[in-house]
């Protein structure tokens, strides 16, 4: 697609064959679209530059998962892989394979080329042609009819009509520039459903990894209720023990009993959420699970704030409509101005003999239009295009102020979990000794079951604390590679030229435009994603 100003060219000949037309035809087009810098033309949209913003040179926040010096490398795409859990590797590949939500996200890319495409095919010239015929009879009866003249008569058409409007002002061109700049929004919101998609699923991978663990947990508190039950119960057969210690061990296992079978359906219901992210029928689909949560040690790139501008695909996307909204401006300034268009027609009309000369008709002309008063019409309409091109403005910065929350908030709970998973550890590791050591007073008779009951469920209770911060830990390092831009870079957006989806003049293999930005949709096989039943890999 070219940016340049259009030209006009014509000669008046004498029509010849049916392949000079076409010749002709061909171009006139290649004339009109061609690269000519003489033919007359403004651009009456405002110069556009992104917002340049003063941010701070550092984050606030510091992690455990970031080096402590500055380094201008970009965190690898395939993020997940850092987390060293092939299960994970695994839901993540099937997940934006089959996605059908990361696949409508690719198809709007596609719509929106072909849009720019639309856009683009009105600042060219439009020919067509057209063949008609018809067989008539006139009434006998008629008044004032000549008797030269026949009764019945039949007429047969061929023609074409030819029409172009030279875009003086521009307008034409800014809406395909608008256009061309949506494309490249939903290109990056295509990114950004794709790391939302990464993320998703490695936030639930972890959830399920930590419902996993507090079930081995409570399974194995209750096989040790259990235990503590039947000693109860001996001793109160020996009248060593009464019905309020029973009582009290009966309560805790049920208590506990209770707590499992709620952490299980909690584990069911991510486990289905998982699947319908891996375009998987639930009732088709297991994860098997694990005894141990591991906090994986890992080291990613600081990206400073500056930097981070160019790190989001949210960021692009708004940056992208402000563009579209400055260019939206030209198009309102543009219908302030003369409108100038061309049209020529003309062909052949005969009973019989057609195609001969004497039997020819055409007509060619121009058209020029300007509205004089429209009650404001114009006005209000320019007004809106500045006013909405200042709303852009305000988004894109509320976006920005966004994804520095983002970051900070992630690089404090990462630090911060981390600490308190650590610390966490340490307090299990008490209370294992406390629980122990009380179950030995107990079954001496130096203490009580209401002690040794205590001690059993504060080591519970630090036991699932522990892996509910651990779970926390690895949800809010997701997050945090997830503000940080999980690996995408600007530079992946297609650029202007690659958005056009085909040729002018290409007319075979039209049902999928060839990728750009590394976008791709599945035309040929798209219902072999119909199989709910199991995940989709090529």
């Amino acid at each position: 697609m070219t940016d340049q100003p259009l030209y006009l060219s014509a000669e008046v000949s004498r029509p010849t064959y049916a392949a000079v037309w076409r010749l002709g035809f061909s171009l006139l087009t290649l004339t009109l679209t061609g690269c000519s810098d003489w033919f007359p033309r403004a651009n009456l949209a405002p110069t556009y530059e992104p917002p340049q913003y003063v941010v701070p040179v550092s984050w606030r926040g510091t992690s455990p998962f970031v080096e402590a010096k500055p380094s201008d490398d970009e965190l690898r795409p395939d993020w997940w892989k850092l987390f060293g859990d092939p299960v994970l590797d695994k839901l993540v590949e099937q997940a934006m394979e089959a996605n059908p939500d990361l696949q409508a996200a690719a198809e709007r890319f596609v719509q929106a080329r072909d849009m720019m495409m639309k856009a683009r095919a009105q600042y060219i010239p439009q020919i067509g042609i057209g063949f008609g015929g018809r067989h008539e009879r006139q009434s006998i009866e008629k008044l004032f009819r000549p008797d030269t003249i026949p009764i019945q008569g039949s007429t047969m058409e061929l023609g074409g009509i030819a029409s172009w409007e030279p875009d003086f002002w521009s307008a034409l061109r800014n809406a395909t520039r608008v256009e061309t700049y949506r494309a490249q929004e939903r290109a990056a919101d295509w990114g950004l459903a794709r790391l939302s998609l990464q993320a998703e699923v490695a936030s639930d991978y972890f959830i399920l990894r930590g419902f996993d663990a507090q079930t081995a947990i409570y399974s194995q508190s209750i096989d040790l209720y259990r235990q503590s039950l039947g000693l109860v119960k001996a001793q109160f057969a020996g009248k060593l023990a009464s019905a309020l210690d029973v009582a009290r061990v009966e309560s805790l296992l049920f208590s506990t009993e209770t707590k499992l079978a709620q952490i299980q359906g909690q584990r069911q219901v991510t486990e289905q959420a998982i699947a319908i992210l891996l375009n998987v029928a639930p009732a088709s689909f297991t994860i098997d699970p694990v005894n141990d949560l591991r906090v994986a040690s890992f080291t990613i790139p600081r990206v400073i704030p500056a930097t981070l501008l160019e790190r989001r695909p949210d960021i692009a996307s708004s940056e992208r409509r402000m563009a579209q909204a400055s260019r939206t401006i030209g198009i309102a300034r543009a219908a302030f101005f003369p409108n100038v268009s061309f049209r020529a027609d003309g062909g052949f009309e005969d009973g019989f003999n057609l195609i001969k000369l004497a039997n020819s008709f055409w007509a060619y002309g121009s058209e020029v239009s300007l509205p004089v008063f429209q009650g404001g019409y114009r006005r209000a309409q320019l007004q809106q295009a500045w006013s909405a091109y200042r709303e852009t403005e305000d988004l894109y910065r509320s976006t920005v102020l966004n994804a520095f929350r983002e970051v900070e908030n992630n690089l404090s709970l990462t630090n911060r979990l981390t600490l308190a998973a650590n610390r966490q550890d340490a307090a299990v590791e008490a209370t294992f000794k406390t629980q122990n050591l009380t179950s030995d007073l107990y079954r001496g008779g130096l203490a009580s079951s209401l002690e040794l009951i205590y001690a059993q469920v504060s080591t519970l209770t630090a036991r699932i604390d522990s892996i509910v911060i651990k779970a926390d830990l690895l949800k809010s390092s997701v997050a945090l590679i997830r503000a940080l831009g999980g690996g995408w870079n600007r530079n992946q957006l297609p650029t202007d030229d690659q958005i056009q989806p085909f040729g002018t003049f290409q007319y075979v293999n039209l049902k999928k435009p060839e990728p750009a930005g590394g976008i791709d949709v599945h035309a040929e096989d798209n219902h072999s994603y119909n199989n709910v039943t199991k995940p989709s890999l090529r």
